[in-house]
């Protein structure tokens, strides 16, 4: 009721406005007035006016990025219609953007582009991080892969960062929060002489997190991180035609990782206790796994790009070496299917099972979530009705194992790219692109002696944390593309433009797991050596993609525009074995529908966007209306399975997905100094066929939120000659939200497998899982900044989540272990903010 109130408030709201002043092109409150300045963008890789782009963009300033407090994709992507984040749930560098419906799938690459200062960085880790001193921002929706390249599918984030100047300027910022939350940036950038300068920045957060392990003396273990960077970039002109920016980034992040509950979706379990059929939004978040989990990443990137003025033409070359590090370590999830809780025929086996035992015992009775219980023994309880246990993940005994998983990419590119300079109607430019990137995955599994965990991917039975169960594999990429674009200026009002782009991407992989044994089951460490050796694997995916766009100028600051266009990501392979993993476990054993393998394929999407954009009222209003359909074939998908074998990550392909859907944005200056802007995106899809789960058609498209509403008000009001009163409000409502194919769908579970046999004796069909209760509810957030403001100093106070909505950040859906994972969005923070500019 509440909910559907807001909505209908909230969408009158937006379409008042938009019956009271004629419908305008996307300009959020983040454009600044064209009156002072036009607001230029690099969209086509070209400098253009904002206004003139035939897409749909949202611009950050400068000036807004201040006055908003946004550095990271995860805080501007709130701010933007129809684009949704999940990060830092698993691990920090786990980002997934979702653009109007197409999501970029965790474990394979990234649906949007990360471009920065001019140069296409290739790690979806890097998504979310901290890239400098910002300047400019730019998020562009829709395939932009035939300009911007690989994996640029549904949009991408152009950054601009500070470049040097011929003046000395430099400038901090720190502020304070709740939860022991501290935030640090600094730059200072120099001139060298009259041709030459450089800018250093630095970066620092920490935070103590919103949440404890109760087990672990409600220590600050949840989703604690602590992060810095330092960026530098020098700048030279040699001669008057040709510059040289060169730049070099450090960041270090230490913190937790793996910060999800599981809710049960069993409804015939529900008569014993309701817990089992639990809804995700009503879930009580506590965490006692007895593994402190960590989290660390390291990340050096190092570019050069030149710059040379011909008299017909601008060439550019740059080329870029990337390298990012990551590991994590946590509880494991084998506890409710018994892998270490009988002894075997090894020493270790038998070492694991006495520690299972005994933590119990020591255990019985601690709170776990509902319907979780700790008895007697660590013997599931439909094994064992009056002594046994349910423990779910992450418990506070050793039975669940533990999980160490790497994660270490290195990457070189190059691109070089000729272009006009911009003087007639016609502008063209033509270039080449290589990349080549090494990757290293792991994910290991062992047995929790009460030691610890070694951070190696493979330990001996003899050591304190045996190694059960391993995937690691050696992926390496090459990417060869040459592209070309042209746009021309038929006449005053039109212009039309064509960018082409084709794509070849070879991949390969070879399986690193050693050929020993599994202390535990006695079969191989990695069940896809069931036959021996698992055999190296390659593959090569190939795509043109096109992409065309129209714009009318039908007044003098109206514009009508259409695009369409082809997006395109490399298929690749999933961790060798994954395939044999999933058969044996769930269609062998209990029956299940469900496709894997360890190949998956290319995703192919075709999007058109239509619509009419511009400002009325002598500027004062600024409007975007637009409209888009999108078809795509073998959409990237990720499958999460939890079982005996541990847990797998593997990525599979939904054949068919059609998306549609509309966006308005508005921006209006009440007065000179008061702003109110807002907008309103409504996304539609559905599955229209997949192989993988053929009962999912008819379903929509996973992690795409229904609409999302943004609303907000900025006020500028001097207080004295030298200083101004900011002000500042947005509030974001984001709608449901489906996360897995599965939506209103029942599958058998390994309970439906067990329980015939079990002492409850129980028909298959009980076990069985409902995931009707599985979409995230819309939620709003809002966020307020007041301060002081003077010409070279601020102080704001600013309160993040200021009414404390409690939402769900990501619902990952295990649909063969009957339940799913589930991770808590952040809570109220409150805190100033001191800034100060030499």
């Amino acid at each position: 009721m509440r909910l559907s109130s807001l909505f209908a408030a909230a969408s009158a709201t937006v379409l008042a406005s938009a019956l009271a002043t004629p419908a305008l092109a996307q300009a959020t409150d983040q454009t600044e007035a064209v009156d002072d300045s036009v607001i230029i963008v690099t969209a086509r890789r070209q400098n253009e006016s904002l206004a003139d782009v035939p897409a749909s963009i949202t611009v950050f300033t400068a000036d807004s990025i201040q006055k908003t407090g946004v550095e990271t994709a995860d805080q501007f992507v709130q701010l933007t219609p129809g684009v949704t984040i999940v990060t830092g749930t698993a691990e920090a560098g786990d980002t997934q953007i979702n653009i109007r419906g197409i999501n970029g799938a965790r474990d394979a690459e990234s649906s949007v582009a990360l471009v920065v200062d001019g140069i296409l960085k290739t790690n979806t880790a890097q998504l979310n991080q901290n890239q400098g001193t910002l300047r400019q921002i730019e998020i562009l929706k829709g395939p932009q892969g035939a300009l911007y390249g690989r994996n640029a599918a549904a949009g991408a984030i152009v950054i601009q960062t500070l470049k040097p100047g011929d003046t000395l300027e430099a400038g901090i910022e720190l502020s304070a929060a709740e939860q022991q939350t501290y935030r640090g940036n600094a730059f200072i950038s120099v001139p060298l002489g009259e041709n030459a300068g450089f800018v250093l920045s630095g970066s620092y957060f920490k935070t103590d997190g919103f949440y404890r392990n109760i087990f672990l003396n409600n220590s600050k273990t949840i989703d604690d991180q602590e992060i810095w960077s330092v960026d530098g970039r020098f700048v030279a002109q040699l001669g008057d035609r040709t510059e040289i920016d060169a730049k070099a980034r450090y960041s270090d992040l230490t913190g937790a990782s793996i910060n999800f509950n599981a809710a049960f979706h069993l409804p015939n379990f529900a008569g014993a206790n309701p817990a089992f059929f639990e809804d995700v939004n009503r879930h009580p978040f506590n965490f006692y796994n007895n593994i402190r989990p960590t989290n660390d990443q390291t990340t050096f990137d190092a570019s050069i790009k030149l710059e040379h003025e011909f008299d017909f033409a601008k060439l550019t070359l740059w080329g870029l070496y990337s390298d990012v590090d990551q590991s994590l370590t946590a509880d494991g999830t084998s506890a409710d299917f018994a892998r270490f809780t009988f002894p075997g025929a090894t020493a270790a086996s038998r070492a694991a099972s006495n520690a299972c035992f005994a933590s119990t015992a020591q255990l019985r009775g601690f709170p776990v979530n509902q319907p979780g219980f700790i008895g007697a023994t660590p013997v599931p309880f439909i094994f064992a009705p009056a002594t046994g246990s349910t423990f779910g993940p992450y418990s506070p005994t050793t039975c669940d194992g533990t999980q160490y998983q790497i994660r270490q990419q290195e990457d070189f590119s190059g691109e070089i790219r000729l272009s006009s300079n911009g003087d007639g109607p016609f502008n063209w430019q033509l270039g080449g692109y290589y990349l080549n990137i090494s990757r290293d995955v792991g994910v290991s599994l062992g047995a929790d002696l009460g030691q610890g965990i070694i951070r190696q991917l493979y330990n001996a039975p003899n050591t304190t944390n045996p190694t059960t169960q391993l995937y690691f594999d050696r992926f390496s990429t090459d990417v060869y593309a040459a592209f070309g674009s042209a746009d021309y200026n038929w006449n005053d009002v039109i212009n039309i433009g064509l960018a082409l782009r084709y794509d070849i991407e070879d991949r390969s992989v070879s399986n690193r797991v050693p050929l020993v044994t599994d202390p535990f089951t006695g079969g191989p460490i990695n069940p896809g050596q069931a036959r021996g050796p698992i055999a190296d694997k390659s593959a090569s995916y190939k795509q043109l993609q096109p992409k065309l766009t129209f714009r009318w100028a039908v007044a003098d600051n109206v514009n009508l525009y259409a695009n369409w266009g082809i997006g395109f990501k490399a298929g690749g392979f999933n961790n060798s074995g994954s395939a044999a993993v999933i058969d044996q476990s769930f269609n062998q054993f209990i029956g299940s529908n469900v496709r894997i393998t360890d190949n998956y394929r290319k995703e192919k999407s075709s999007a058109f966007e239509g619509g009419i954009k511009g400002t009325v009222f002598d500027g004062k209003v600024t409007f975007d209306l637009a409209g888009y359909y999108t078809d795509v074939d073998d959409m990237q998908f990720f499958e999460f399975f939890v079982g005996g074998f541990g847990l797998l990550r593997v990525v599979s392909n939904i054949d068919e997905v059609q998306i549609y859907g509309a966006e308005l944005n508005l921006n209006a200056e009440v007065t000179p100094g008061w702003t109110i802007f807002g907008a309103l995106n409504v996304t539609e899809s559905e599955i229209k066929a997949n192989a993988s789960r053929p009962q999912t058609v008819g379903n929509k498209s996973p992690s795409t939120a229904d609409y999302t509403i943004n609303l907000g008000t900025q006020i500028v009001a001097p207080i004295s000659r030298s200083f101004d009163l900011v002000a500042r409000a947005d509030y974001r409502i984001t709608g449901p939200t489906w996360f897995h194919t599965l939506q209103e769908d029942s599958v058998p579970t390994i309970f439906s497998g067990l329980l015939p046999g079990s002492a409850l004796a129980l028909p298959a069909f009980v076990g069985d899982a409902d995931y009707s209760v599985t979409r995230r509810q819309a939620f709003g957030v809002l966020d307020v900044r007041a301060g002081l403001e003077g010409e070279k100093w601020r102080v704001t106070m600013f309160a993040d989540n200021v009414l404390n909505r409690r939402y769900l950040n990501e619902v990952i859906t295990a649909a063969e272990f009957g339940g799913s994972f589930i991770s808590p969005g952040g809570l109220r923070r409150l805190g100033v903010e001191v800034a100060y500019k030499f």
